[in-house]
């Protein structure tokens, strides 16, 4: 077992890195005079891995198999794991994205024997044919609100629209057909080739020490797991955008709308300068003290919900603007014009130090919450990032770099505007 302290003397803040003998990769990050801890445990498979290549054979499994899995292994041959959370007080969760599924707690007290059941339950799948058939009703129901939820709709329309072949244009839960199609053999099949140790990440943080969880580990993964021996396959994503609009109608009192540019994505993720360089260019365009932003809440297209995400795994990327707005179409023609004008005059030296003071600011302060800590440790493992030298990269960051970054990014012809009236 290798135990490496990360230490940021700028930010006099630390963590641990362990490479645990079970391949299973651990971070803890100790915060002195805390009372809570936050525990996050992820595999990298979500909901675009539907078509992989495990022990040399290719599989394609049905859409939303991934969210099904996260379901079911909470269900064990000794009883329920959320049954199991209530007598340690713990408050616990999971969630399936497009490229992970991550099981999570937080508490006050007994923090190790609710590590123990989160490695316990997780590492253990139990599905049978009866326990497999009772999800779909549940999942179904889910499923049927979802597809009612106008935030959802917007999302999953705007990325269908998009995107012409990555699986990311699918929603996340599959549709009431496809999950219909899943059996216990296939869960295993997916477990057994997305669950490995060494695809997997635990992110510890807050009242925690690293003896500590070495100690559960060591208790519960006993047995180190083979080396991973799969890999997605996902088709290659043309540049341009499927389609340039796409709406529905459903229940709201003001229109909703997600404005994305596409970008050319490639077989890597960014680098930690990249992301940088691109988060400090896009608070300069869009945040909250950003012109544009003043412009379009001055003429009242816009409330407090306008908001940006950069959007990107393997195979995808783009920049998302979202809102409620009274006028969607005039709303996502004035931020293309704006990226337009932008590419012409690029970012000014002031824009570029007030959202480089902004984004490491929002960096810096995330470090006080175990929540933030232990997700961003585990997701940027996931990207093969490192924190500290992602919030390094954005003291770094010059002005020149940041619009040499804008040449490849908010493309004003390769958007699509997704609204929900």
């Amino acid at each position: 077992m290798e135990i490496k302290e990360i230490v940021s003397e700028k930010l006099r803040d630390k963590y641990y890195k362990i490479n645990h003998d079970s391949g299973l990769t651990i971070y803890v990050a100790p915060k002195e005079g805390y009372k809570s801890s936050y525990a996050i445990f992820g595999t990298h498979f979500g909901s675009v891995n539907s078509n992989f290549v495990t022990n040399g054979e290719e599989v394609t499994v049905p859409d939303g198999i991934a969210h099904y899995l996260e379901h079911k292994l909470f269900e064990s041959e000794d009883g329920d794991a959320f049954t199991k959370y209530a007598k340690t007080g713990a408050n616990a969760n999971a969630y399936t994205s497009f490229n992970t599924t991550c099981y999570l707690f937080s508490c006050t007290e007994k923090l190790d024997e609710s590590l123990r059941i989160l490695l316990e339950f997780v590492r253990n799948p139990y599905f049978t044919k009866e326990t497999v058939a009772k999800e779909q009703g549940i999942i179904g129901q889910e499923i049927k609100m979802y597809d009612d939820s106008p935030d959802w709709r917007v999302m999953i329309n705007l990325l269908d629209a998009m995107f012409q072949k990555h699986p990311v244009r699918k929603d996340i839960a599959g549709t009431v057909e496809t999950i219909a199609k899943i059996t216990p053999e296939l869960l295993y099949t997916c477990y057994n080739a997305y669950y490995n140790l060494n695809n997997m990440v635990l992110a510890v943080a807050g009242n925690v020490t690293p003896e500590q969880v070495i100690a559960v580990a060591d208790e519960i993964l006993t047995k180190k797991d083979e080396p991973l021996n799969t890999r997605s396959l996902f088709p290659n994503e043309p540049y341009e955008v499927g389609k340039n609009f796409v709406e529905q109608k459903l229940s709201v009192a003001v229109p909703l709308f997600q404005l994305g540019f596409k970008e050319e994505a490639g077989d890597r993720r960014l680098t930690a300068k990249e992301l940088a360089q691109t988060d400090i260019l896009l608070s300069a365009f869009a945040s909250e003290a950003s012109p544009l932003y003043r412009r379009l809440l001055d003429e009242e297209l816009i409330n407090q919900s306008f908001g940006f995400e950069y959007f990107e795994e393997m195979g995808y990327r783009a920049v998302i603007f979202s809102a409620e707005s009274h006028d969607p179409e005039k709303t996502a023609k004035i931020i293309k014009d704006a990226s337009c004008e932008l590419h012409k005059t690029g970012i000014s030296e002031i824009e570029f130090n007030r959202a480089k003071s902004l984004v490491y600011g929002k960096n810096v302060a995330a470090l006080n919450s175990p929540e933030n800590i232990a997700t961003i440790m585990a997701s940027f493992d996931f990207a093969g990032r490192e924190l500290y030298n992602y919030i390094d990269a954005v003291a770094a960051a010059t002005l020149d770099d940041v619009n040499e970054r804008l040449r490849s990014q908010l493309d004003a012809d390769n958007t699509t505007l997704s609204i929900v009236r």
